[in-house]
């Protein structure tokens, strides 16, 4: 049996970032992956996912190159060729992590990996004995009963970046993430959308400014929103499904070639040997501490198979700190109030922190500010005036409690109000920060401009 210091069952970026990190703290290492290295983050969510946005962004700016000066007489897409270059994409990112094993010596064993009693790992019936295993199985797409999938008209995220045409139509039922990218990607390549949420805003979990941002400039793309609805069931046809739809009341039927159901995700704990070790779960997640240890000493759980955001950036964190304490490191448990979320549509979304719901619910008095893109003088030239950014203080201390943002690169923005909430900047030392001119990023200081009623572009 061939020993070792730890073993990862899981090669997502949640796993591949703790085997890498354990190696370099010296430890004897191995990763268990059944199928490619990299997980669905590289394979078939984050990174295809991102290379098929940018297709359409492509598409977008040639629709429009009038408004920059250019005249194109005929142009056309190969949605084929989309789709293979998002593939081609996640192949060489994959290649990448394999890189990245040998360059740290890490041994891949690749099948199909359950962990045993007594620190023991088994990968299609071979065993290999560690110190400490760590499970990092990632999740899949959720099925719900109304909805069952059948990867050819009712389909999960999978098969939406692999569909060997492009669909005249397509209902998307679910908003978050996935949701709203792929009604992005769809609609901007021509293909009918209709998105179906069950609460009452899009992106429900950002804050309301936000969410009616985004409906609003998804229904002046063509996209058809309906909040407030519940699919009860799903009807097939040779060639095309009809989703039944209970919204205020009514009875609505939705006619789309495809449907994607992107109704959330499932751990993957079933089957990985967690009943005979005796490792406790709860509603579908691994209980751990605050360093990832599970009730069983010498095993450890991270990334979306845990309690937390469902996000690569948290799994990988995760993953560090867990090794780093193994390793004796004094290490600070994560602060998962400051985890940066985004959506990659166009606009895109991010955000941090709390809502102004959620700041006024927990009993703040707060400062709110707001800069729309329309005043930027940054956003003006390059054609993206779209979105705002706001922010939200606690009126008392200046504490930086929320940042929100929609507009063009506002993902690559909002690690400013990360790093400024992690170094407990208040509104008054950002505000005197100088920020470049002219930035889309200068945005965030003119928002608390606007919060301190200093602002001076509006």
């Amino acid at each position: 049996m061939n020993n070792y210091d730890i073993i990862v069952l899981g090669s997502g970026p949640g796993g591949y970032v703790t085997a890498i990190r354990a190696s370099q703290l010296g430890f004897k290492t191995a990763i268990v992956e059944k199928e490619s290295l990299g997980g669905v983050c590289l394979n078939w969510g984050c990174i295809p996912t991102k290379a098929l946005l940018k297709s359409a962004q492509v598409f977008d700016y040639l629709n429009h190159a009038e408004d920059y000066g250019f005249k194109i007489d005929k142009f056309s897409k190969d949605f084929n060729k989309i789709i293979s270059r998002s593939r081609n994409v996640a192949s060489g990112m994959s290649k990448g992590v394999n890189f990245l094993m040998k360059k740290n010596k890490i041994d891949v064993l690749k099948g199909y990996g359950k962990v045993k009693k007594n620190k023991i790992v088994s990968v299609d019936d071979n065993d290999y004995s560690a110190k400490h295993i760590i499970i990092a199985t990632g999740t899949r797409s959720r099925v719900i009963p109304s909805i069952e999938q059948d990867g050819k008209q009712i389909i999960g995220y999978r098969e939406a970046m692999t569909l060997e045409k492009q669909p005249e139509s397509i209902t998307i039922v679910g908003s978050g993430a996935i949701g709203i990218e792929f009604a992005y990607f769809y609609n901007s390549m021509g293909t009918n959308v209709t998105v179906i949420e069950y609460l009452p805003n899009i992106v429900p979990i950002e804050d309301n400014d936000v969410s009616k941002a985004l409906e609003k400039s998804f229904k002046k793309k063509g996209i058809k929103i309906m909040t407030s609805s519940k699919v009860t069931y799903v009807e097939k046809q040779k060639d095309k499904v009809i989703a039944n739809v209970k919204n205020k009341g009514k009875e609505i039927k939705i006619e789309s070639e495809i449907l994607l159901s992107a109704v959330g995700i499932k751990s993957n704990i079933e089957n990985i040997g967690l009943e005979d070790v005796g490792i406790a779960v709860d509603s579908d997640k691994i209980l751990v501490d605050k360093y990832y240890n599970t009730n069983i000493p010498g095993y450890y759980a991270i990334g979306d198979v845990v309690a937390g955001p469902a996000l690569a950036h948290v799994a990988s964190a995760e993953g560090i700190l867990c090794v780093e304490k193994i390793a004796g490191h004094n290490v600070s448990p994560i602060d998962y109030g400051n985890i940066p979320g985004c959506t990659y549509c166009s606009p895109e979304i991010s955000s941090v922190g709390l809502t102004e719901k959620q700041a006024l619910d927990k009993g703040y008095k707060i400062k709110v500010g707001k800069f729309p893109f329309s005043a930027s003088g940054k956003a003006s030239a390059s054609g993206s005036k779209e979105g705002f950014v706001k922010v939200i203080f606690d009126e008392k201390y200046g504490e930086w409690l929320g940042c929100h943002m929609i507009g063009a690169g506002v993902t690559d923005m909002i690690a400013e109000a990360v790093l400024g909430r992690k170094l407990e900047t208040t509104g008054a030392e950002v505000l005197k920060a100088i920020h470049p001119h002219p930035t889309m990023s200068e945005a965030v200081m003119e928002a608390v401009a606007d919060a301190y009623d200093e602002v001076i572009h509006l």
